[in-house]
């Protein structure tokens, strides 16, 4: 048997679970805490419950909120800046992917110095990072559980993928409730953003048992529970949805992802279009550009979502992208590019781009630019 790397953060995961964000601080050795949120998340009224969390267990806290969709360099270093000036000894995120990759940026810069593009591509962050802990306010990003941090290169307009073991936070708090005041939108795109990483970590070249147990768990949630939680907003269903999300981050922190990552990241640094829209229209397609080098395990994919196989692997997965596109389609995501984005002129250049991403590395078919440009065409 191969040897196998497989990394994971303490997980405290349940309804509440919240109330132990400062307890966890303390064990850290946490004195001043370093917060990272967003507008969003203060109008919802989780950034003043967690606050009360830190001042009740005796933490100072300093708050940052330059974080936006996509997180930039720019931001990344005024936080950076601002974590040494304040001279806080643990750093905490709470929301979606963006304030947890820009968390993770400051972190990176706070342990190492530099700017944050010295750290682009696997395994260039060498030196401790200060404590992390993350709680996730969607069930999408995965970036909690995580090695990787997505950061936008504002100069050349790229999102910078940025790969490293010191990525991975010391904890992870999951409190599903924190589900109870994302809007529908949200809902879905983080769900697909889920959805897309455990497709694409099941069809990785790096992909063992320990993440193919995760990959298809958290397909068989999403695509169960996500209608119902959209109809109902049940607190199981909502449970179900961080517990997929959170099985879908360790399947692909541990096995990487594909070539429609590497387009999302590629159309997000250059359109600034919201990563999770992008998934719905380019996963369909790469899935059958990659189809004649995974097809038995295309099949495994289509198996869980059919709830069974057909005469052979080929009709499997064939029609289990086709009940994904019908899947997104009831979710009223969009379905072309053309949706989302405003023209072609730059396809070339964002393909050449996409080519450069880290994650084309893993995906199961080799894809050149050109190999890009033509899926990109055929979604548009």
């Amino acid at each position: 048997m191969d040897i196998r790397k497989f990394s994971l953060p303490e997980i405290i995961f349940g309804h509440g679970s919240i109330r132990y964000a400062g307890s966890y601080a303390l064990q850290l050795g946490g004195k001043r805490v370093f917060l990272v949120s967003d507008q969003g998340l203060e109008r919802s009224g989780w950034v003043d419950r967690l606050l009360a969390v830190l001042e009740a267990a005796g933490l100072e806290t300093i708050y940052f909120d330059q974080v936006y969709s996509n997180p930039r360099d720019i931001h990344i270093e005024a936080g950076a800046e601002l974590y040494r000036e304040s001279q806080a000894d643990v750093i905490l995120a709470l929301g979606g992917g963006s304030p947890m990759d820009t968390a993770k940026g400051i972190a990176a810069l706070a342990g190492c110095g530099g700017r944050i593009h010295d750290y682009e591509g696997a395994n260039r962050i060498s030196r401790p990072l200060p404590p992390l802990i993350l709680l996730p306010s969607t069930a999408g990003s995965g970036s909690d559980v995580s090695q990787f941090a997505i950061i936008t290169d504002t100069a050349r307009r790229v999102k910078m993928s940025i790969i490293s073991r010191s990525l991975t936070p010391n904890v992870s708090i999951i409190d599903p409730d924190l589900l109870d005041t994302v809007d529908d939108h949200l809902l879905i795109t983080s769900a697909v953003d889920a959805l897309a990483h455990a497709v694409e970590s099941y069809l990785s070249p790096l992909a063992h048992a320990l993440t193919e147990t995760q990959a298809l768990t958290a397909i068989r949630l999403i695509t169960r529970h996500l209608p119902r939680a959209l109809r109902s907003r049940d607190p199981d269903d909502m449970e179900q949805l961080s517990l997929a999300s959170t099985a879908a981050g360790i399947s692909f922190s541990n096995a990487s992802l594909g070539a429609c990552h590497a387009i999302a990241h590629s159309l997000g640094g250059f359109f600034d279009t919201p990563h999770g829209e992008v998934h719905p229209v380019v996963l369909p397609h790469v899935m059958r550009f990659n189809l004649p080098a995974c097809t038995a395990r295309m099949a495994d994919i289509g198996e869980v979502i059919l709830g069974g196989r057909l005469a052979t692997d080929a009709a499997t997965a064939t029609a289990g992208i086709a009940w994904l596109e019908e899947f997104f389609a009831n979710l009223g995501a969009a379905s072309r590019l053309s949706h989302i984005i405003p023209h072609t002129d730059d396809f070339a250049q964002i393909c050449h781009m996409a080519a450069q991403d880290a994650c084309l590395l893993t995906n199961p078919r080799p894809a050149t630019a050109a190999d890009l440009l033509a899926i990109c065409t055929e979604a548009w």
